[in-house]
């Protein structure tokens, strides 16, 4: 964990590893370094119960650190309220939002401050932060980059909820004769989704129920005098994953956040290693090789 005052993002001392925490730190890092800001910060928000400040980067003291966030309350509350962006110019004086957090806003020496909701769904997902420790209008540019960090940290969240809704599919598919193909469409979708997650932890075990996936239809197999195949490329196997779900090559595309022209060159290569020549053969040979469902 970093110091408290240096770049790092510091976490409330003993508190549990929470994993969309790493999209939410990644987004503060981001914001700092292309603004300057002193200080960002922000947290996301359970269930029920309050929104709490649980990730600092560039704090010079631990006032912020776990702090709750009621909504309505605040800048972060206001912001939680409105479902948009607030800010301050000097947060002690503002006339516009309620005082319950200007103790600890005084001690870590805000001024100003602006807050932006993370969004997902039409539901708050958490605040993110920016602050100065002047009395200084935040610029249109500040505006514009913290609104695309917590943006990003939407996308990510997005992307985790369904991850989490395609392994369920995985684990629990449904009955009747359509089953595996809904398993094949999951593992499909969660290959694309793969290179976009920034949690390597997360990213590892998608990949590793991907390999579980592709290996339940049976042992590899391989024709009376074949030689083995030589190995696919990550790129090259999700390609081929999305071909198997019926997927052009722009809609590959769009799903892998590759070019099509990038695609067709996945495509090639594929076919090449697997010795076919047609997208039906890659996919047959690919799934008699257990790299596809």
């Amino acid at each position: 964990m970093a110091e408290e005052g240096g770049a790092g993002t510091a976490r409330p001392a003993g508190a549990p590893e929470v994993t969309e925490a790493v999209e939410m730190r990644a987004a503060l890092g981001w914001l700092r370094r292309t603004t300057g800001l002193p200080i960002a910060f922000g947290g996301l928000l359970p269930e029920s119960g309050h929104l709490r400040i649980a990730e600092l980067n560039g704090a010079a003291t631990g006032a912020l650190r776990t702090l709750a966030i009621a909504s309505g309350n605040g800048l972060g509350g206001k912001s939680i309220a409105l479902s948009r962006p607030c800010a301050v110019t000097d947060y002690a004086v503002a006339r516009h939002i309620s005082h319950e957090y200007d103790a600890a806003v005084a001690a870590e020496g805000l001024r100003s401050v602006l807050a932006v909701p993370v969004v997902v769904r039409r539901k708050v997902r958490g605040v993110l932060y920016g602050a100065l420790r002047s009395a200084l209008p935040i610029g249109e540019r500040t505006f514009d980059a913290a609104v695309a960090a917590a943006r990003d940290v939407e996308q990510a969240l997005v992307v985790r909820d369904e991850v989490r809704r395609l392994l369920a599919v995985t684990r629990e598919p449904a009955a009747g004769p359509d089953a595996w193909e809904e398993v094949r469409a999951a593992h499909s979708e969660l290959r694309a989704l793969a290179p976009r997650i920034v949690d390597t932890a997360l990213r590892e075990e998608l990949l590793t129920v991907c390999g579980r996936l592709a290996g339940a239809a049976g042992p590899a197999r391989t024709g009376p005098g074949q030689r083995p195949l030589a190995a696919l490329a990550p790129r090259e196997v999700d390609v081929l994953a999305c071909v198997a779900a019926g997927s052009t090559n722009a809609k590959a595309a769009e799903l892998l956040g590759l070019r099509p022209e990038t695609v067709k060159g996945y495509l090639r290569s594929a076919m090449r290693k697997l010795g076919t020549h047609t997208r039906l053969e890659a996919v047959v040979a690919a799934r008699r090789a257990g790299l596809l469902p």
